[in-house]
């Protein structure tokens, strides 16, 4: 049910609600306005549209995350300080409010007559070990629940780059995520002349390493060309955050 019209990308949704707060839209083109909203996803974007469609003064809004519920409190054995804490965060959003659905997985959209989303069926899902180690989450029959939605906003995606074909047009290795291409410390990867940074690289991260891997990235591509470079290089490949 991917093709039904009201299903729609964050971005695009969370975009033109700007530009009718900056005064170059009357309406917004996207709106939650007395509509059911289900949002899939559970990040800092989906946070954004929760807020947006409640200002919009939507009926409801439910959020489906397909991971399962983070704990209140940080547990120090298995997340200990100064990582970034894993605990289950309630930004000024939620408090507007939202119906939760943690460890919920949307599997179809069903639509109207008109070829409009009407309704999203979600399960619950459990995270499983493959044989091989990975994790996976695998649905539990009989979890069936369909939710209504006039207005279906996809906030997921932070998992990484897609596998394109250029990657293996140039025959660039990958590190053992396949989401990832390795690189040595000037940022060249296992074939001269190519280079390889943010998500690429990193893995899934925020704008602003994206922002400084391409700034460090081109100042080793710059010295690769001509020998010297005087532009800024804030990170290294390994940089990490505290």
């Amino acid at each position: 049910g991917r093709q039904l019209a009201g299903i729609h990308q964050a971005l695009p949704y969370l975009s033109m609600a700007n530009r009718v707060q900056a005064g170059d839209l009357a309406e917004p083109p996207i709106t939650a306005t007395g509509r059911h909203v289900v949002i899939i996803g559970g990040g800092d974007t989906a946070a954004d549209c929760l807020g947006t469609a409640n200002r919009q003064r939507a009926i409801a809004v439910h959020q489906l995350d397909h991971n399962p519920r983070p704990p209140d409190e940080r547990d120090p054995a298995i997340n200990p300080w100064p990582q970034v804490p894993k605990v289950h965060k309630f930004a000024p959003a939620h408090e507007e409010g939202v119906v939760e659905g943690w460890g919920r997985e949307a599997v179809a959209f069903v639509g109207d007559d008109r070829g409009h989303v009407r309704a999203v069926c979600g399960v619950t899902v459990e995270p499983r070990n493959d044989p091989d180690g990975r994790r996976r989450l695998v649905p539990v029959p009989g979890t069936e629940e369909y939710i209504p939605a006039e207005l279906v906003l996809l906030a997921a995606g932070f998992v990484g780059t897609d596998a394109i074909p250029l990657v293996d047009q140039l025959d660039v290795e990958l590190c053992p995520d396949p989401t990832t291409v390795a690189v040595d410390q000037n940022w060249q990867t296992s074939t001269p002349g190519v280079f390889g940074c943010g998500d690429n690289q990193r893995g899934a991260s925020l704008v602003v390493w994206a922002i400084a891997d391409g700034r460090a990235c081109a100042a080793s591509a710059h010295t690769y060309l001509t020998g010297r470079s005087d532009l800024p290089a804030p990170v290294t490949p390994s940089s990490r955050p505290l």
